[in-house]
């Protein structure tokens, strides 16, 4: 049939898919709705040709302008020969919805031709996608082999062991170093595994601490069944070898928990070796005045019920002279077998304990008083007076011992201890060894020490003192790094006065806090005229942080001087943290704050504490000379100072170490890591006026040490 007319497609604004509009522009399927539908116009292209129709995105055979033929006229409608063809090819259909005629074979292969071209984009198309695709997933397995090896590697190089159980209890994954920690057997590792038989493997291997038996497992498991579900919590395992293992389980989301074991093996015996040493005597492991107070303390509970208390002062006769002969060695061997002594003519329920160089303290609790401590009073003397077989050398002592008794002489442990010393004054004044008990009327040495106050009080107007300085060397530099200030007082009847004699005296009747700050003017003064790489450490008593011009008294000192404040050490004794420790704290930081260099003196000996090293950061701690000393002797002594040292590491703390005198103990001290070491090995303390002399000297030592 000849072709009539020839139309153009538009769209008709209301599109749907899969339906056309007629020649008014609105859709009749879908009046409301609209996508890629068209209209038939009245607009002809003047390219017909019989039998062929145009394309949507097709060119027309004639006038290449996207046209679509009609054969009858413009009142026959168009329709889609079907969806799924992309370029919406559209057969020619009569009024009655009949094909028109067959389609010209020209048609047909142009059909094919399009159909088939469009089926190979689409295969391409796809097998891109799937490549594509395909690429993807290898990646993102990749990445996850490689996330996953990742994750491994992290958890098998834990210094901890980690594991984490589901809701229902089992096993989701665990490291090797939970798995060595537990000696768990390749069947109890596999994911699933329920934690019951985990924790039972561990008990019947004796593996944990206790017994093997069902009854062992049953209670081992009732304890983790306590343990709170939706909140963390820590508890402490011991093992059948002696290690203590912490473990943290942490709830997660869902149900179940992960958790970590540590072991803290070492740390608890560093912990349990500090706590020993806070409340024992280092050299001789008897009670220290620490558990000594306290122990008076408690037993005075008793004595508010009506049983008796006697304390007992004791001072060795004549040590000086066994110190200063036969040398600190032998000295420390003979306070440590007159330790052994004393524990032998107690009771259990008895304290002894080492209050100073050779002092020593004892608490009788119960018994007739005061027949009861007249009786143990005689048996120390005899036992004390015995020969004491020390090696190559045979040492005889004596010693003479005070007796305060509550509650007759006091019900606070100060006064029970005070009363006992001046017993013990009057037992020596009247010929050593013998005992005293004691008796108001003692006031002799009371009267000494007044006359030594007013003579001391006399020294602070005259200007009778005289700071002598002792270096303090760096082990890792080989270098002097600082000098220690030492007070001096140079008496006009009685000669050099040691410094545990007046010391004592100055801090009881506040002459220390004028004597403290002359010496730490004079100090800084010293220092600034000294190599700007050398510090000054000066000691500051407990007393003078009760002056709250400290502070102030310190920034004035350098001022004067022109010091730089990283130049001053101050060194404390860990008795200023007992008094008033918010306010010593806050003197501490404010003098930090301005640069100056914090040290805790004679670490380890008295009143110390864990608490003042989290409390304060110190950048200093000083190991006391009685631990440095009993190091060839006592092994002990070793294992004390190489926890201090190890301490000092995990804080970030100087360490350094006093009364180093031989070649063996510095030798042992560079060994356990100390930074620094003082002591007569390098120099006595000397005046400044050999400071040169002194540096040229020890440069020279230090170099042939090195």
């Amino acid at each position: 049939m000849p072709l009539k007319n020839c139309w153009e497609i538009k769209k008709c604004g209301r599109e749907q898919d899969g339906a056309r509009a007629d020649e008014l522009g609105v859709c009749p399927a879908y009046p409301n709705r609209g996508h890629s539908c068209w209209s038939v116009t009245g607009t002809l292209c003047g390219g017909e040709v019989q039998g062929t129709l145009a394309q949507k995105e097709m060119n027309c055979l004639q006038c290449e302008t996207y046209k679509l033929y009609n054969i009858r006229s413009g009142t026959e409608k168009l329709q889609l020969i079907s969806e799924c063809v992309p370029e919406m090819m559209l057969y020619l259909k009569d009024s009655a919805g009949h094909f028109a005629g067959q389609p010209p074979e020209q048609f047909l292969h142009a059909l094919a031709d399009s159909i088939e071209q469009m089926l190979e984009e689409k295969a391409q198309a796809q097998t891109r996608e799937l490549i594509e695709a395909n690429h993807r997933l290898r990646g993102q397995e990749e990445e996850l082999r490689t996330q996953n090896m990742r994750f491994k590697t992290a958890l098998d190089n834990m210094c901890e062991g980690l594991c984490m159980f589901d809701a229902d209890m089992r096993l989701v994954v665990c490291n090797e170093r939970y798995a060595n920690m537990y000696q768990l057997p390749p069947e109890l590792l596999k994911i699933g595994t329920p934690h019951e038989a985990i924790i039972e493997h561990r008990v019947r291997t004796g593996i944990l601490a206790g017994g093997k038996s069902n009854h062992a497992v049953d209670e081992k498991l009732k304890a983790l069944g306590e343990l709170p579900v939706a909140e963390t919590s820590s508890r402490l395992d011991e093992l059948a070898d002696g290690r203590f293992i912490c473990v943290t389980r942490q709830p997660m989301d869902g149900g179940g928990w992960v958790a970590t074991h540590r072991d803290v093996t070492e740390q608890r015996r560093s912990e349990a070796a500090m706590t020993h040493m806070a409340h024992h005597d280092a050299l001789t492991d008897l009670a220290n005045r620490v558990q000594l107070r306290d122990h008076i303390e408690k037993s005075l509970n008793h004595v508010r019920r009506g049983e008796t208390l006697a304390v007992l002062g004791l001072d060795l006769d004549h040590f000086k002279t066994i110190n200063d002969t036969l040398g600190h060695p032998v000295g420390d061997a003979l306070l440590c077998a007159v330790s052994e002594r004393l524990r032998e003519c107690v009771r259990d329920t008895d304290l002894v304990a080492r209050t100073g160089g050779d002092e020593f303290s004892i608490v009788q609790v119960g018994g007739e008083q005061p027949g009861g401590a007249s009786t143990l009073a005689e048996r120390l003397i005899a036992a004390i007076s015995a020969p004491f077989d020390l090696g190559e050398h045979q040492v005889v002592i004596g010693t003479s011992v005070g007796i305060a008794v509550a509650p007759g002489d006091g019900v606070e442990s100060d006064a029970l201890l005070k009363n006992a010393d001046l017993a013990l004054y009057r037992a020596k004044t009247d010929g050593r060894g013998t005992f005293r008990f004691f008796e108001a009327e003692m006031d002799a040495k009371m009267q000494a020490r007044h006359m030594l106050e007013l003579d001391l009080r006399k020294a602070v107007s005259a200007g009778g003192f005289e700071l002598y300085y002792q270096p303090i060397v760096s082990l890792a530099s080989n270098t002097i790094g600082a000098f220690e200030a030492l007070l001096r007082w140079n008496h006009p009847t009685r000669g050099r006065v040691a410094p545990m004699q007046f010391i004592p005296l100055a801090e009881e009747t506040g002459l220390i806090v004028p004597i403290g700050e002359w010496a730490l003017r004079q100090a800084c003064a010293q220092a600034a005229i000294w190599p700007a790489n050398i510090r000054m450490a000066v000691n500051l008593s407990p007393v003078q942080f009760r002056n709250r011009n400290l502070v102030a008294t310190v920034v004035s000192a350098l001022t004067a001087a022109g010091l730089a404040p990283n130049r001053l050490e101050l060194e404390i004794t860990e008795s200023v943290l007992l008094q008033n420790n918010d306010v010593t704290l806050e003197v501490l930081h404010q003098l930090r704050e301005i640069g100056v260099r914090i040290s805790m003196d004679d670490f380890g000996t008295g009143y110390w504490s864990l608490s003042y090293l989290r409390s304060f950061p110190f950048d200093k701690i000083k190991i006391d000379q009685s631990f440095v000393r009993g190091l060839a002797e006592k092994p002990g002594s070793v294992a004390i100072i190489r926890a201090v040292v190890g301490l000092g590491t995990s804080f970030g703390i100087t360490t350094t170490a006093e009364g180093v005198e031989t070649q063996e103990q510095l030798d042992l001290m560079r060994a356990e890591g100390c930074t620094e070491v003082q002591g007569f090995y390098y120099s006595k303390p000397r005046p400044a006026a050999d400071f040169a002399k002194l540096l040229s000297r020890l440069g020279q030592q230090v170099k042939a040490v090195a």
